[in-house]
């Protein structure tokens, strides 16, 4: 008599599915109002500040708030589950942004920056869009799941730059429409958490090994590649991002014309993770954060060849493409490289250097544009030179992991 070993039942990523059609709306939705608010808020820094090199202050801000907020809304969400974290996001946002209307309403700087910090809450909600992906889909749907929420930001990168448009002159106070706007998004988008269906990690078992410490995390090769390309990854973006609408504007072109540019590099971020994570699978994740590096590389080669409206657009372009292969590779790097009990952790911690990261770059942006002793157009070059030096850093320390027949 024959016996066959049991087959194991295929795994269902019905759930994961759902989950996935959930956190797209809410990054296109509640997403739009990032690149809305990315587009305006130098400008409208410069219009409320007594002097330009604090500008781009109020952006600054947001990715400071988003900082300061990563750790505890992680251990939030470890607690009562990405739901509740989600909603406290957004309610940080509707506030930020009401806040912010107040200020330019006031002619107050002080208070738009106050509004700034707030947004910051929302924008490191968003952050973790991308691990609740990853929360209920099985290890070979984990990458494609990632790539996909972040796909969901090409919409936002359409509707958000229109609606600045729309809304940017639409009032006697500049701007003040585009962040009443930006009020409604977040107002209506919170109902999209009603349909999450992401359960809160199990409590440790008592047989089950402790949860390593912070120390011990970061001296795990593959969590501190992954979080050294992630940060190095996201900062140079934003740094360039930062100063493109100053730029444009101050080399001459128009208001709209900085809008189209980064609708254009918004669209390129997140078009490509219709794809992404099925390069991930087929090729390796190593190989895709080390190409989106070179593309970051190409981007500012790009920017360094002139100012015309054609090089804004291709530099912006490349920039949003190599952050997406980079951010999302090494996003799901980080995801295969913990246990459940662990993410809380985990996740807060790189999402705080991360963004930390990003911190200091759109504090630099500002500072290398406008302060620093010459023209728009050296201080763009400035800009576009300093992503040298960590574009290296990260280069290395991937290139370090390859070399290390454990970490693959």
């Amino acid at each position: 008599m024959s016996t066959q070993s049991p087959v194991a039942a295929p795994v269902s990523d019905a759930r994961a599915k759902r989950n996935v059609i959930v956190l797209v709306a809410a990054q296109a939705i509640l997403g739009a109002q990032m690149p809305m608010i990315f587009t305006l808020g130098g400008l409208a820094g410069g219009m409320l500040a007594s002097n330009a090199c604090w500008a781009t202050l109020p952006i600054s801000l947001i990715v400071l708030g988003s900082m300061c907020t990563a750790t505890p809304l992680a251990s939030f969400m470890q607690r009562y589950g990405r739901r509740a974290g989600f909603v406290v996001g957004t309610a940080g946002g509707t506030a930020g942004a009401v806040i912010a209307a107040w200020g330019l309403y006031a002619g107050s700087f002080e208070l738009f920056l106050v509004g700034s910090f707030l947004t910051g809450i929302y924008m490191s909600a968003q952050g973790f869009y991308r691990f609740a992906a990853a929360d209920t889909a099985s290890e070979t749907f984990r990458p494609k799941a990632i790539s996909y929420v972040m796909a969901g930001g090409l919409l936002s990168a359409v509707v958000g730059p229109q609606l600045v448009k729309l809304t940017a002159e639409a009032m006697v106070v500049p701007f003040l429409g585009t962040y009443l706007a930006v009020i409604a998004l977040n107002l209506g988008g919170v109902f999209l958490f009603a349909f999450l269906d992401i359960p809160k990690p199990p409590p440790p078992a008592p047989e089950a090994p402790n949860v390593r410490s912070r120390g011990e995390l970061l001296r795990t090769p593959r969590i501190a590649v992954a979080v050294i390309c992630a940060a190095v990854t996201y900062a140079l973006m934003n740094l360039v991002m930062t100063s493109t609408p100053i730029a444009v504007v101050g080399c001459g072109f128009t208001t709209g014309h900085a809008a189209d540019i980064v609708s254009a590099h918004v669209l390129a971020m997140y078009a490509p993770s219709f794809f992404t994570g099925h390069l991930i699978v087929r090729f390796g994740v190593e190989r895709i954060v080390a190409l989106g590096l070179l593309i970051l590389a190409a981007a500012g080669g790009v920017a360094l060849m002139g100012v015309e409206l054609e090089h804004f657009f291709l530099a912006l372009i490349l920039l949003g493409i190599g952050w997406n292969f980079g951010f999302i590779g090494a996003t799901a790097m980080l995801s295969t490289a913990h246990s459940p009990q662990e993410r809380g952790r985990v996740q807060g911690m790189n999402d705080l250097i991360v963004f930390g990261g990003v911190t200091l770059a759109s504090f630099s942006s500002g500072g290398l544009l406008n302060c620093s002793g010459g023209t728009v157009e050296q201080g763009w070059q400035l800009v576009n030179l300093a992503m040298l030096p960590f574009l290296v850093l990260a280069g290395a320390a991937l290139i370090w992991l390859w070399m290390r027949p454990a970490a693959n």
